[in-house]
Protein backbone atom coordinates (compact mmCIF):
# COMPACT_ATOMS: atom_id res chain seq x y z
CA UNK A 1 0.00 0.00 0.00
CA UNK A 2 0.88 3.42 -0.60
CA UNK A 3 1.97 5.63 2.41
CA UNK A 4 1.68 9.65 2.11
CA UNK A 5 4.04 11.44 4.78
CA UNK A 6 2.76 14.43 5.61
CA UNK A 7 5.42 16.96 6.89
CA UNK A 8 4.60 20.12 8.74
CA UNK A 9 7.18 22.41 8.92
CA UNK A 10 7.54 25.84 10.78
CA UNK A 11 11.04 27.66 10.78
CA UNK A 12 13.34 24.09 10.54
CA UNK A 13 16.10 25.62 8.07
CA UNK A 14 18.50 23.73 9.77
CA UNK A 15 17.03 20.44 9.15
CA UNK A 16 14.04 20.21 6.81
CA UNK A 17 16.46 19.29 3.71
CA UNK A 18 17.76 16.58 5.38
CA UNK A 19 14.52 14.90 6.90
CA UNK A 20 13.16 14.83 3.08
CA UNK A 21 16.22 13.23 2.34
CA UNK A 22 15.91 10.62 4.82
CA UNK A 23 11.90 10.23 4.11
CA UNK A 24 12.54 10.15 0.35
CA UNK A 25 15.26 7.07 1.07
CA UNK A 26 13.02 4.66 2.95
CA UNK A 27 12.31 1.97 0.21
CA UNK A 28 8.56 2.02 0.48
CA UNK A 29 5.73 3.98 -2.36
CA UNK A 30 4.78 6.82 -0.93
CA UNK A 31 3.99 10.60 -1.79
CA UNK A 32 5.52 13.27 0.16
CA UNK A 33 2.94 16.52 1.19
CA UNK A 34 4.85 19.46 3.46
CA UNK A 35 3.04 21.85 4.69
CA UNK A 36 5.02 25.19 5.43
CA UNK A 37 3.37 26.96 8.11
CA UNK A 38 4.19 30.51 7.68
CA UNK A 39 7.70 30.13 8.14
CA UNK A 40 9.99 33.05 8.27
CA UNK A 41 13.82 31.54 8.60
CA UNK A 42 14.12 30.53 5.20
CA UNK A 43 12.66 27.21 5.45
CA UNK A 44 10.00 27.81 2.47
CA UNK A 45 13.22 28.70 -0.05
CA UNK A 46 14.73 25.36 0.66
CA UNK A 47 11.90 23.67 -0.04
CA UNK A 48 10.81 24.83 -3.06
CA UNK A 49 14.24 23.68 -4.29
CA UNK A 50 13.60 20.21 -3.59
CA UNK A 51 11.41 18.04 -6.24
CA UNK A 52 9.17 15.68 -6.55
CA UNK A 53 7.02 16.70 -3.27
CA UNK A 54 3.60 18.48 -2.74
CA UNK A 55 4.11 21.51 -0.95
CA UNK A 56 1.60 24.04 -0.07
CA UNK A 57 2.22 27.03 2.22
CA UNK A 58 0.02 28.82 4.88
CA UNK A 59 0.75 32.61 4.71
CA UNK A 60 0.80 33.10 8.58
CA UNK A 61 1.56 30.69 11.26
CA UNK A 62 -1.49 28.25 12.44
CA UNK A 63 -0.08 25.88 14.24
CA UNK A 64 0.53 21.94 13.49
CA UNK A 65 -2.85 20.22 14.11
CA UNK A 66 -3.92 22.93 11.01
CA UNK A 67 -0.84 22.20 8.44
CA UNK A 68 -1.39 18.26 9.42
CA UNK A 69 -5.18 18.98 8.00
CA UNK A 70 -3.96 20.95 4.99
CA UNK A 71 -1.61 17.93 4.38
CA UNK A 72 -4.47 15.68 5.00
CA UNK A 73 -6.49 16.79 2.04
CA UNK A 74 -3.97 16.78 -0.08
CA UNK A 75 -3.22 12.71 0.46
CA UNK A 76 -4.46 10.35 -2.49
CA UNK A 77 -2.10 7.55 -0.85
CA UNK A 78 -4.43 4.86 1.17
CA UNK A 79 -2.08 4.93 4.81
CA UNK A 80 -0.66 8.48 6.04
CA UNK A 81 1.90 9.12 8.89
CA UNK A 82 3.18 12.13 10.25
CA UNK A 83 6.58 13.33 9.93
CA UNK A 84 7.96 16.00 12.47
CA UNK A 85 10.97 18.52 10.58
CA UNK A 86 13.36 17.96 13.07
CA UNK A 87 15.62 14.80 13.07
CA UNK A 88 14.19 13.50 16.53
CA UNK A 89 11.95 10.51 14.47
CA UNK A 90 13.94 7.94 12.07
CA UNK A 91 11.97 7.65 8.54
CA UNK A 92 13.33 3.92 8.33
CA UNK A 93 10.62 3.16 11.06
CA UNK A 94 8.06 3.22 8.24
CA UNK A 95 8.66 -0.40 7.38
CA UNK A 96 7.78 -1.71 10.53
CA UNK A 97 4.97 0.52 11.18
CA UNK A 98 3.49 -0.28 8.15
CA UNK A 99 3.67 -4.20 8.22
CA UNK A 100 0.91 -4.60 10.88
CA UNK A 101 -1.31 -2.62 8.45
CA UNK A 102 -0.45 -4.63 5.63
CA UNK A 103 -0.90 -7.79 6.94
CA UNK A 104 -4.57 -6.83 8.00
CA UNK A 105 -3.83 -6.98 12.04
CA UNK A 106 -5.13 -3.59 12.79
CA UNK A 107 -5.83 -0.20 10.81
CA UNK A 108 -3.69 2.35 13.54
CA UNK A 109 -0.15 1.39 14.11
CA UNK A 110 1.85 3.76 17.05
CA UNK A 111 5.67 3.95 17.20
CA UNK A 112 6.37 3.97 20.77
CA UNK A 113 9.16 5.62 21.91
CA UNK A 114 9.15 3.68 25.62
CA UNK A 115 9.27 0.41 24.03
CA UNK A 116 12.97 0.01 23.39
CA UNK A 117 16.56 1.50 24.90
CA UNK A 118 16.20 5.44 23.93
CA UNK A 119 17.69 8.64 25.15
CA UNK A 120 15.68 10.20 27.55
CA UNK A 121 14.34 13.65 27.08
CA UNK A 122 13.91 15.77 29.51
CA UNK A 123 12.21 14.53 32.35
CA UNK A 124 9.03 17.01 32.38
CA UNK A 125 8.79 15.54 28.91
CA UNK A 126 9.12 11.95 29.91
CA UNK A 127 6.76 12.19 32.62
CA UNK A 128 4.02 14.06 30.82
CA UNK A 129 4.19 11.68 28.36
CA UNK A 130 3.63 8.63 30.58
CA UNK A 131 1.33 10.74 31.81
CA UNK A 132 -0.90 11.46 29.09
CA UNK A 133 -0.74 7.59 27.99
CA UNK A 134 -1.64 7.00 31.21
CA UNK A 135 -4.88 9.04 31.26
CA UNK A 136 -5.90 8.20 28.14
CA UNK A 137 -5.40 4.51 28.91
CA UNK A 138 -8.32 5.07 32.08
CA UNK A 139 -10.54 7.40 29.72
CA UNK A 140 -10.65 5.05 26.70
CA UNK A 141 -10.03 1.53 28.18
CA UNK A 142 -7.01 1.22 25.94
CA UNK A 143 -3.50 -0.14 26.18
CA UNK A 144 -0.69 1.99 24.98
CA UNK A 145 2.77 3.39 26.15
CA UNK A 146 3.03 6.81 23.89
CA UNK A 147 0.45 8.63 23.31
CA UNK A 148 2.33 11.46 22.54
CA UNK A 149 4.08 9.83 19.67
CA UNK A 150 4.87 11.88 16.40
CA UNK A 151 4.52 8.11 14.36
CA UNK A 152 0.78 7.89 14.26
CA UNK A 153 0.58 5.41 11.10
CA UNK A 154 -3.14 5.23 10.11
CA UNK A 155 -5.57 4.66 7.06
CA UNK A 156 -6.48 7.42 4.93
CA UNK A 157 -9.99 7.11 5.02
CA UNK A 158 -10.04 6.02 9.01
CA UNK A 159 -7.77 9.39 9.67
CA UNK A 160 -10.56 11.41 7.74
CA UNK A 161 -13.12 9.91 9.37
CA UNK A 162 -12.18 11.60 12.70
CA UNK A 163 -13.00 15.17 11.64
CA UNK A 164 -10.38 16.33 13.18
CA UNK A 165 -10.33 20.16 14.71
CA UNK A 166 -6.93 20.49 16.40
CA UNK A 167 -5.01 23.29 15.37
CA UNK A 168 -1.59 23.35 17.58
CA UNK A 169 -0.05 19.55 19.22
CA UNK A 170 -3.41 18.48 20.22
CA UNK A 171 -3.66 16.81 17.08
CA UNK A 172 -2.35 13.86 18.89
CA UNK A 173 -4.57 13.47 21.83
CA UNK A 174 -7.67 14.38 19.72
CA UNK A 175 -6.57 11.35 17.29
CA UNK A 176 -5.89 9.13 20.37
CA UNK A 177 -9.73 9.77 21.74
CA UNK A 178 -11.66 9.73 18.76
CA UNK A 179 -9.27 6.66 17.93
CA UNK A 180 -9.97 4.83 21.57
CA UNK A 181 -13.70 5.99 21.64
CA UNK A 182 -14.58 4.40 18.27
CA UNK A 183 -12.82 1.47 19.39
CA UNK A 184 -10.39 1.24 16.94
CA UNK A 185 -7.79 -1.30 17.76
CA UNK A 186 -4.03 0.11 17.93
CA UNK A 187 -0.77 -1.93 17.72
CA UNK A 188 2.78 -0.50 19.14
CA UNK A 189 6.27 -1.31 17.86
CA UNK A 190 9.19 0.07 18.96
CA UNK A 191 10.73 2.93 17.21
CA UNK A 192 14.19 4.73 17.40
CA UNK A 193 14.12 8.27 18.85
CA UNK A 194 16.84 11.08 19.43
CA UNK A 195 15.17 14.57 21.66
CA UNK A 196 15.90 17.66 21.15
CA UNK A 197 16.42 20.47 23.22
CA UNK A 198 14.50 24.02 23.31
CA UNK A 199 17.57 25.46 22.79
CA UNK A 200 17.96 23.46 19.00
CA UNK A 201 14.29 24.09 18.17
CA UNK A 202 12.18 22.48 20.27
CA UNK A 203 8.64 23.94 20.32
CA UNK A 204 6.32 21.90 23.01
CA UNK A 205 5.31 24.00 25.91
CA UNK A 206 3.93 23.72 29.05
CA UNK A 207 0.67 24.91 28.09
CA UNK A 208 0.56 22.18 25.39
CA UNK A 209 0.89 19.77 27.72
CA UNK A 210 -2.14 20.93 29.40
CA UNK A 211 -3.96 21.19 26.23
CA UNK A 212 -3.18 17.69 25.74
CA UNK A 213 -4.84 16.75 28.36
CA UNK A 214 -7.90 19.04 28.43
CA UNK A 215 -8.37 17.67 24.58
CA UNK A 216 -8.58 13.90 25.91
CA UNK A 217 -10.73 14.48 28.77
CA UNK A 218 -12.89 16.57 26.55
CA UNK A 219 -13.45 14.10 24.02
CA UNK A 220 -14.34 11.30 26.08
CA UNK A 221 -17.08 13.03 26.92
CA UNK A 222 -18.14 14.56 23.84
CA UNK A 223 -19.14 14.02 19.92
Amino acid sequence: MKLAVIIPVYNEVRTIAEIIKRVKAVPIEKEIIVVDDGSTDGTEEIIKQIPELKFIQHRINQGKGAAVRTGLDLATAEIVIIQDADLEYDPNDYLKLIRPIDNGLSQVVYGSRNLSGNRSSKKIYKWGGIFLSYLANILYNIKITDEATCYKMIKTEVLRSLELKCERFEFCPEVTAKLGKRKFKIIEVPIFYNPRLHSVGKKIRLKDGLAAIWTLVKYRFID
